[in-house]
Formats: C-alpha cells, sequence, structure tokens
C-alpha cells in the first residue's frame, strides 16, 4: 500500500523553514551550474556563428590558428584556379586577409584590451553574406578606412561612426557599421588587407591566410584535394565552420572544468543541507511512521514517501535556480580568446536543455540527500516508537 503523495506536500509545507533552506540551498547550486555552463555555451556559439559551412578556411601546413600563418600572393594565383569556387561577375569570391591585434580601450573600465584588427578583400562580403552593413558604407580599397562590427561599437570607446582613430601608426575613420548575426566578427575591425599590411610594413605579397567561398557546402572535398595534391602549395584547409569550433575549445572546456568543479563543491553543501532536513524530518516524525507502518505501510512505502519528499524539495530548489538565470540569457560580456589572444563580445546562452540539465542536477542532489533518511525511517523499530505515544 502507497502512502498518498499529498502526504508528502502536508509534509513540506508543515516544514517550511527547513524545508526552505533546503530549496536555496540547492536554488543556489543550480544558478551557478547553469550560469557557468551558459558562458561556455555563448562563448563557443559565438565563435561557431563566425564560420560558415560553405566557406573554406586555407592556412599554411601546420598553423594552429590565424595568428602563425602565412599565405603568399603566388600561391593564392594557384588557389584562385582550384575547383569549386563561387564565383560572381566581380570573379573569384576570396578574401586573402591579414589579422593583427590592437589595444583599444573598453568602454566600461577604461583599460586597454586586445581587438582583432581584419584585413580583408573587397569581396569580403560576398564571401560572407552572414555580415551585413547597419549603418554608413564599406570601406574603398586603398584608404585608411574601417567598417566596425556592432559589438566593438559598444564595448570599445571612440568607433562611433564617423570617427577617427589611430593604430599601427596610421589614422583611420569609420565609414561603417556591421552586423554578423552575433558571430565573433561584431568584436572585430575591418579594413583593406593591402593598407593594412602598409600601416603594418609588412610585404605586400603576403597574408596570414584565405577565405574562399564555395559553389556548396559538397564542394570542400575537390577543393581540399586539389590543393593538398598540387605541389606548388603548402597548405590546409578546413571548413571554415569547423576552425572556428576549434578556437572556442581551450576556453570552453576551461570553463566547463570550473563551472564542474564549483557546481560541485556548492552540491555538497546541498546535499548536505537536504540532508538535514531530511533528517530532522524522520525525527519529528517518528511516532508518524510507527503509525503508519502499525497500519499496513510497508518499510517500501516509506522509503519512497520520503525519497518523493526530497525530490520535491530539491524540484522546487531547481525550478528557483532556473528562474532566477534566467535574466542572464542574452547578457553580453566580453572575455580574453587565449588561442587567438584577442578580445571577443559574446552573450549568455540559457538553453533549455541547459534548463532541464539544471533540474536534473537538481533532483540528483535531492536524490542522494533524501535515501540515507528514507532508510533510517523505513528502519526504524515500530514498537518501540508506538511506545513513545
Amino acid at each position: 500500500m502507497a502512502i498518498p503523495v499529498i502526504y508528502n506536500f502536508r509534509s513540506v509545507k508543515a516544514r517550511w523553514t527547513s524545508s526552505i533552506v533546503a530549496v536555496l540551498g540547492i536554488a543556489g547550486t543550480v544558478g551557478v551550474f547553469i550560469a557557468m555552463l551558459s558562458l561556455a555555451f555563448g562563448f563557443k556559439a559565438t565563435l561557431v556563428k563566425s564560420g560558415s559551412p560553405q566557406n573554406a578556411l586555407v592556412r599554411r601546413a601546420g598553423a594552429t590558428s590565424e595568428m602563425d600563418t602565412a599565405v603568399t600572393l603566388d600561391q593564392i594565383k594557384v588557389i584562385q584556379d582550384a575547383p569549386g569556387i563561387a564565383r560572381d561577375a566581380t570573379g573569384e569570391l576570396i578574401s586573402p586577409e591579414v589579422v593583427v591585434v590592437a589595444a583599444f580601450p573598453l568602454k566600461a573600465t577604461g583599460t586597454d584590451a586586445n581587438v582583432q584588427v581584419r584585413g580583408v578583400s573587397p569581396q569580403a562580403l560576398q564571401v560572407r553574406p552572414s555580415v551585413k552593413l547597419i549603418a554608413g558604407r564599406f570601406f574603398q580599397p586603398g584608404l585608411d578606412e574601417l567598417v566596425v562590427g556592432k559589438n566593438a561599437v559598444t564595448t570599445y570607446a571612440g568607433f562611433s561612426l564617423g570617427s577617427t582613430v589611430k593604430f599601427g601608426g596610421g589614422t583611420w575613420k569609420v565609414v561603417g557599421v556591421f552586423d554578423s548575426g552575433g558571430s565573433a566578427f561584431d568584436s572585430e575591425l575591418w579594413c583593406d588587407a593591402n593598407v593594412l599590411n602598409q600601416v603594418y610594413k609588412r610585404p605586400l605579397n603576403a597574408f596570414q591566410d584565405m577565405t574562399v567561398r564555395l559553389t556548396s557546402p559538397d564542394a570542400l572535398n575537390a577543393f581540399k584535394d586539389s590543393l593538398t595534391a598540387d605541389p606548388r602549395l603548402t597548405v590546409q584547409v578546413d571548413r571554415e565552420q569547423e576552425y572556428y569550433e576549434s578556437q572556442s575549445r581551450a576556453l570552453t572546456t576551461l570553463i566547463v572544468v570550473l563551472g564542474t568543479l564549483v557546481a560541485s563543491v556548492m552540491g555538497v553543501g546541498a546535499v548536505f543541507g537536504a540532508l538535514n532536513t531530511m533528517y530532522s524530518a524522520v525525527a519529528e516524525r517518528s511516532r508518524e511512521i510507527a503509525t503508519m507502518r502499525a497500519l499496513g505501510f510497508g518499510s517500501g512505502s516509506v522509503v519512497f514517501s520520503f525519497i518523493v519528499e526530497a525530490l520535491l524539495i530539491s524540484f522546487l530548489g531547481g525550478v528557483l535556480g532556473c528562474l532566477a538565470v534566467l535574466p542572464l540569457n542574452g547578457f553580453t560580456t566580453s572575455t580574453l580568446n587565449w588561442q587567438t589572444f584577442s578580445n571577443v563580445a559574446f552573450a549568455f546562452q540559457i538553453t533549455p536543455l541547459l534548463l532541464l540539465g539544471g533540474i536534473g542536477f537538481a533532483l540528483l542532489m535531492g536524490l542522494v540527500g533524501g535515501v540515507p533518511p528514507a532508510v533510517r525511517a523505513a528502519t526504524r523499530p515500530v514498537a518501540a516508537a508506538l511506545r513513545s505515544l
């Protein structure tokens, strides 16, 4: 015979003070757990959005990032004849690119942050059609002009439309603002690659990598095979989306590991809170339990009833923790990407799956904290408890 679940609801209500302590402990743990994971998911999503499945990134063989690679103009001339490259009226949709890092002050603190400046070709918007100008115009080739990502405008000082900035020994004018749909490009400054080479006194025939728009995502293999088989080239070819996903791994892994460790430590405290609440309930209700068992409720029913009560408390804590962190969803922050040493603005990303994971984590804490008291309640001698009535 099973004990009615309504009994558990009444028990939690009757012992609301100790129940609230357990609920708040579990809520805090779940909130930290979800907040840390949403930070990692948001950072990863921002970088992955930077890549397109229809784009290929060509770098020097063995290079680990855009910062440690080089592609020469002679190699670019060979690459642009490879099969699978999309073309329009202006020719092949390719963008040889130069990447540098420059220091600019953050609006919030005034301290300098490393900002990625990307020198691109005039075809950059055709190569990356997800990038849209939302104000001003695109830079003119050969001029010291910048188009800046929308997050760069709000994060760094001095990048409003029409303003001038100095870096690399040159003076640049901001002529446009673009939106890349929440990708890492929104934190970058774009300019003409040849001008950037000149300002930084780099060889005009050298670039760091090359982004290529393919005719379709399926064209990657034929394009890659053509380049890797060419003895004139020593390059590696990656799908752009996969490259940016790999650039997120180091920091994402660190955040997940640290978040899990912090949540685990807090979880131990929350479990002890649940244990204390449930053991107190067992002590206060020893005669109730003995009476129920004398009326025919078995040990299994008592164990199940106390576990249900612990899960009810932990579920309430999990829901409260989820509600507490929901305002973080979409909140924009920034951090240093360790693999490119540049600042990236990104938003917390709280997904339904992450919320379900938080609820599951809460129920796990409730289960761990509820089983020992439930077993104790079911194994107490009935006769001894009834004598105290």
